[in-house]
């Protein structure tokens, strides 16, 4: 579970991290990723009517997310917001392949301390 103070919840701070983040994409996620200046990193996970028409299709992929940046919450550099996108083909992946593909980004955009 990430805590209140950990997700990004306004729109003004999604919209700053679309527009100014650097990003990085596969077939699986998009992240984006913006320097916040805060002393905890911001996430906000995002699974639109494009990802899937079913409610809980959206949701079991944010759970997934969730529970991958929970289990790799020590592992991160502070001071980031990061907005997480699901793409379609992430609904016939494992969660082995998701968790590969999501830390694949945090470390091409060098969010992760390994």
């Amino acid at each position: 579970m990430i805590k209140k103070a950990n997700r990004l919840t306004r729109k003004k701070d999604f919209d700053a991290v679309w527009q100014k983040g650097r990003s990085s994409f596969d077939k699986i996620f998009g992240v984006k990723v913006l320097s916040s200046g805060l002393q905890a990193n911001r996430f906000g996970i995002m699974a639109g009517l494009k990802f899937s028409k079913k409610a809980v299709e959206r949701n079991k992929i944010k759970r997934r997310i969730r529970e991958i940046i929970g289990a790799e919450e020590n592992n991160f550099k502070k001071g980031f917001d990061i907005a997480i996108t699901a793409m379609p083909a992430a609904r016939q992946k494992k969660f082995s392949e998701l968790q590969e593909s999501l830390l694949k980004n945090f470390k091409r955009l060098g969010i992760t301390n390994n």
